[in-house]
């Protein structure tokens, strides 16, 4: 095929082909344009001019793009499943390119060249003009009086959604339940508790960035091809973005590199099918590096929370309150389901007598987008409620396990807002198994005698609650498709997305239990093409083994009982039509082994119900004894001249079922208390995630999770200039995540509790591993120092400044 050039084939702003189009765009690299980004250089303001004129003198520059030049569209982000309900639909306050600057780096103008060189050296040449505001990188000052609402066409102020909720009774508060405390338990034996707990926002450092190109196929398809958990939610959101009918795109997610929440949103794949529809459909590579990804697509929310409780003396919970406050960023991308999820799980971790009540604020600042990221909002959630929880244990005196195992979730716990209940409960026998696995009782004691010296140990816990999938907050359904190949083999086709967890080793299991085939017969497609791949949401909310399991495991019975259907129809007839066939031998044998195990006489017809699949083959039920190979059945329902019958099965899942995992993890660190470091001696997670499906992807993800939360708990902290908005560590050498040398041998264990709502008695286990282990060693730096540090993540800066004024450090 020829190269198109723009003299060959047009589109316009709204994908429509205008002139011939004969052939299209051939993909060979040297055809490929290269496209970039020109981001803001100021975090609030307006675009008043970008002046082109010597950017595009550069030789291979073939466009630039700037934001006075794309439709005047806003558009929803966030990977959400869309909602036919205007209420629970995400905010559309994105353009593809924005005069209205929000973010340091906000996305402002695009150059389209013929390589990286004429790229870059064009975006340097750029000449912007701005009117700048008043720069509000904190909740605190995006809240006060008089600040710039930085949507005003959406919200009268910055603060996008406050949320208020409760436990036990809708109308209750803290105050009211601490006046009832002191009234029921006398006001000398209860005791109040007031902190305030801080989480950083972070980087997701996914392996591969979030690339991707594009082009318009010789049917005027947008077909863009990208690094994404969430493919059919992308396709809607660029057919929003671009103004076009969800028809005329296509989005292709090949095997990718990571995720963790960051390709939840639609990031840049609509501006690069845009790029492409400019230069009349050439493939247009869209490249966003390290440093871009970090600044300029999303982040974990730094959340604070205002934290208050009132217990009894002997360790009761009878009141708590969240107050927290989440800092959105520029954008809204998932909003405020995040910190509403983690006001959720601070009134569902444990159970107060009289009542907990929370309320959550999402704000609008001029600090980077903060969007999904692994747990969604449970990390921040568990450090407040799990740093609260020690705090307590300490001040009364008593051992922090068996605070916790009085208070904890009860067995059968319902969520009375929601309805998500604990249908399995393991959260007990895992703390008993890892307090056991740790020696938590003798290290306790030991570490609780009197310390000296510069290095001091200590032993910490923290518990957490997940839930499974996003019902019946949000729509959750899923599709699968199985077909069978000539030698018996089967294709499986999912619109569950493998982003590297394992889902797809997972998904053939699944597929293999449940259809009678053997593990390696069956090949799993691990691109998913919209056009071709059967529906799926994404993957996000630990949901494929769960929801997407359900669909694999329906499609996979059907599948075997279409396949036994045409099994009844060969032994019944083995002679009348395969007479003249090769495999009359083998379908007479099956069929005599059939009557001979039932006591059937020849002329009576043998049921579905005596047939099975088992190991690739055709079994006799009775017996268990195979009696024809699949690979037959398989060969003549393709080439039968009597019954040709290509056997394929696809159904849909419309899960409206969620269950709660939960688990513990304890750690022992020492402390270095003249440097500030902290290292992690031996750390022990136990999950209740039902019926472990692959012990070997199971421990994997709690390794990449605990790896995840030391590294959110010592030393991983995006650092914004208050006064610019810019992120002055957006990159791997000063950004520090957890490298091999950082994280200890790890025990990981599960107890198995078979939950009655997962396909295979499975629930949710792909991003609790990321939650305990970060307030666990905080509260064995509790312990080892008896200095509590609120905020994270524990730099050796913050932990020698506390160590100073604790009187630990001598001040010279």
């Amino acid at each position: 095929m020829r190269e198109v050039g723009q003299d060959k084939i047009r589109v316009d702003a709204y994908g429509k082909v205008t002139g011939e189009a004969k052939y299209t765009a051939d993909l060979e690299p040297k055809n490929i344009l290269h496209g970039k980004v020109y981001h803001s250089t100021i975090a609030n303001g307006l675009v008043k001019s970008i002046d082109t004129t010597e950017a595009e003198k550069v030789p291979g520059v073939v466009k630039i793009i700037t934001c006075f030049d794309v439709p005047d569209i806003q558009f929803p982000t966030a990977g959400h499943p869309w909602s036919v309900e205007k209420a629970h639909q995400d905010i559309c306050d994105r353009k593809l390119l924005n005069q209205r600057v929000r973010i340091y780096g906000d996305d402002i103008a695009c150059v389209i060249a013929e390589n990286e060189v004429a790229c870059s050296q064009a975006l340097r040449l750029l000449k912007v003009e701005y009117e700048e505001y008043p720069v509000m990188t904190t909740v605190e000052e995006a809240l006060k009086e008089g600040a710039t609402p930085l949507h005003p066409d959406l919200r009268k102020d910055n603060v996008i959604v406050h949320s208020h909720m409760t436990m036990v009774e809708k109308d209750f508060t803290f105050d009211e339940g601490v006046k009832k405390a002191k009234a029921q338990y006398g006001e000398d034996n209860v005791v109040e508790f007031s902190a305030v707990y801080d989480t950083p926002k972070i980087s997701h450092c996914h392996i591969e960035l979030p690339v991707s190109f594009a082009y318009v196929d010789v049917n005027g398809k947008i077909t863009i091809v990208c690094s994404t958990q969430i493919p059919h939610i992308v396709k809607l959101y660029a057919s929003m973005a671009l103004g076009v009918p969800a028809g005329k795109i296509r989005i292709i997610k090949p095997y990718i590199g990571g995720g963790f929440g960051n390709k939840q949103d639609m990031l840049y794949e609509p501006l690069n099918a845009y790029m492409s529809m400019q230069v009349g459909g050439r493939p247009v590579r869209l490249e966003i590096s390290r440093e871009e990804t970090i600044y300029a697509t999303r982040t974990r929310h730094q959340i604070t929370g205002h934290t208050k409780a009132v217990v009894t003396k002997d360790g009761q919970f009878l009141a708590r309150k969240l107050e927290a406050f989440s800092n959105n960023g520029g954008y809204a991308s998932h909003g405020h389901a995040i910190c509403a999820n983690c006001g959720n799980v601070y009134k569902e971790l444990y159970q107060d007598k009289l009542g907990t009540e929370v309320d959550c604020w999402t704000v609008y600042t001029n600090a980077p987008t903060a969007g999904a990221m692994r747990a969604y909002g449970i990390p921040q959630s568990v450090w407040f409620t799990e740093c609260q929880t020690d705090d307590i244990a300490k001040k009364l005196g008593i051992d922090p396990l068996e605070l916790r195992l009085i208070n904890c979730i009860p067995e059968g716990f319902k969520d009375p807002h929601n309805g998500i209940t604990f249908h399995s409960y393991g959260l007990k026998q895992a703390m008993e198994k890892g307090a056991e696995l740790i020696h938590w009782k003798e290290k306790r004691a030991e570490y609780d005698k009197p310390q000296s010296g510069e290095k001091r140990r200590g032993i910490g816990m923290a518990i957490f609650c997940y839930k499974t999938g996003v019902y019946p907050i949000a729509l959750e359904t899923a599709s699968a498709r199985m077909v069978l190949n000539q030698d018996g083999s089967a294709q499986l086709f999912m619109g569950a997305t493998e982003i590297g967890q394992g889902a797809d080793t997972v998904f053939v299991q699944m597929a293999a239990e449940s259809s009678g085939l053997r593990f390696e017969d069956i090949y799993i497609e691990s691109t998913q093409d919209t056009d071709t791949a059967p529906f799926d949401t994404g993957a996000y909310a630990s949901r494929q083994t769960y929801v997407s399991g359900k669909a694999c495991k329906k499609v996979a019975e059907e599948f075997k009982r279409r396949i036994i259907d045409y099994a009844v129809y060969m032994v019944n007839h083995a002679v009348e039509d395969f007479s003249k066939t090769v495999y009359l031998n083998e379908v007479t044998a099956a069929a005599k082994a059939i009557r001979e195990a039932y006591g059937l006489k020849e002329d009576e017809e043998i049921t579905k119900d005596m047939l099975d699949v088992l190991e690739s083959e055709i079994i006799e039920k009775k017996n268990g004894k195979a009696v024809l190979p699949l690979r037959i059945l398989a060969d003549t329902a393709f080439y039968s001249l009597d019954k040709s019958v290509h056997i394929t099965a696809e159904l849909t899942n419309h899960c409206k079922e969620n269950s709660f995992s939960s688990g513990v993890c304890f750690t022992e660190v020492e402390v270095d208390i003249p440097l500030g470091l902290v290292e992690v001696k031996n750390l022990v997670q136990v999950h209740d995630s039902g019926v472990i499906i692959n012990h070997a992807t199971a421990t994997g993800q709690v390794h990449g999770g605990i790896a995840q939360s030391i590294g959110y708990a010592l030393s991983e902290e995006l650092l914004v200039d208050e006064k610019t908005g810019r992120v002055l560590n957006d990159n791997l050498l000063d950004f520090k995540i957890p490298t091999a040398m950082d994280v200890p041998d790890m025990q990981v264990d599960f107890v198995e509790l078979d939950d009655p709502t997962g396909p295979y008695g499975n629930k949710s286990l792909g991003e609790p591993p990321i939650i305990p282990a970060g307030p666990a060693i905080r509260n064995a730096i509790l312990q080892a120092t008896g200095v509590a540090m609120n905020t994270a993540p524990m730099t050796a800066q913050r932990l020698t400044d506390a160590f100073r004024e604790a009187g630990l450090i001598e001040t010279i």
